[in-house]
């Protein structure tokens, strides 16, 4: 299933920022720390690059995350050009207290009465952006809910007399190339549920498990996962649980449900859904399929001009 979802705000968003970024010294993106490359939305890449702007790469949800991976992907960002990682929770108050300094440290020209630093704060819906910013403020002055999308307006707001942020609604992009970015997206709840289905998203969140977790299943839930796919996990969620239907049949539906809210709270462990290197595979066979359709393409072309002229000779 390829998943896509891009409302007619974030559209509008894009534009906003794309007119902020000039006045704007620093971007700060906030990234799911379970799957940083799919959550970085590469429309944030553009706009800050244009205008040669330094990047803070805020990796939160921490407490959710492996921690092994997420030393990979600190190591991984901190060798970009202009970017530092930092790997934060915003259910910790000294994680959030050191992000006026490391942003400081990133453009030290600025951060003074006469010539605040001006911070643009961005990413995609549901990775924590409003609640860093009301953790930040320490009030409440984004909205904050369950559900993605729940920001839609860009609000200006002073830190202090040294700091200005620049709160932006959460923005995806047109197109998600890979079918695997929008079904880890959309596990992690990043994705509006009328875009999905939740059964086909946690069938493939199964699999991922299966790979690379097998043994949180089996702690969670009690079955052994040999000979397992992602639709005998599933199975597995409701049988374990009792989850049935009039007329005895397992309720799949609420077993999916069940898995995806176990893995986007926690209670499974602390799950990586990419690491450096498995995003490096993914970008590597996504390319060789890519080329592989130009080629089918191609010779479909060849042969339907070959087949063309061959009537315009006949004639």
């Amino acid at each position: 299933m390829s998943i896509q979802w891009f409302p007619g705000h974030m559209n509008a968003a894009k534009k906003e920022a794309a007119e902020q970024m000039e006045n704007i010294d620093l971007v700060i993106e906030v990234l799911d720390a379970r799957l940083p490359e799919a959550s970085c939305n590469p429309l944030v890449d553009q706009l800050r690059k244009f205008r040669q702007r330094p990047c803070l790469k805020v990796l939160n949800k921490i407490d959710l995350a492996d921690p092994h991976a997420t030393a990979a992907w600190k190591a991984y960002y901190d060798a970009q050009d202009g970017v530092t990682a930092y790997p934060m929770t915003t259910k910790k108050p000294a994680d959030v207290a050191r992000i006026p300094e490391l942003a400081l440290s990133l453009a030290p020209h600025r951060g003074v009465p006469t010539k605040p630093l001006r911070i643009m704060i961005m990413g995609i819906p549901n990775v924590g952006k409003s609640t860093l910013m009301n953790a930040l403020l320490k009030k409440r002055v984004a909205k904050v809910g369950d559900e993605p999308a729940v920001t839609k307006t860009q609000q200006r707001l002073y830190l202090n007399k040294n700091v200005v942020l620049v709160d932006t609604p959460g923005m995806l992009w047109p197109k998600i190339a890979m079918a695997s970015d929008g079904l880890m997206l959309a596990a992690s709840h990043a994705i509006g549920t009328n875009a999905l289905v939740e059964e086909e998203v946690a069938e493939y969140l199964g699999e991922l498990l299966l790979q690379r977790y097998p043994q949180l299943l089996t702690a969670r839930y009690g079955f052994k996962t040999e000979g397992m796919d992602g639709v005998a996990v599933v199975e597995g969620v409701a049988q374990r649980r009792g989850f049935r239907v009039r007329g005895g049949d397992y309720d799949y539906e609420k077993a999916a449900h069940t898995l995806l809210q176990d893995y986007r709270q926690g209670a499974l462990g602390r799950i990586s859904l990419e690491t450096p290197e498995s995003r490096a595979a993914s970008l590597a066979q996504h390319e060789a399929e890519v080329a592989e359709k130009a080629r089918i393409a191609a010779e479909k072309a060849a042969a339907k001009a070959e087949e063309a002229a061959r009537g315009k000779r006949g004639t």
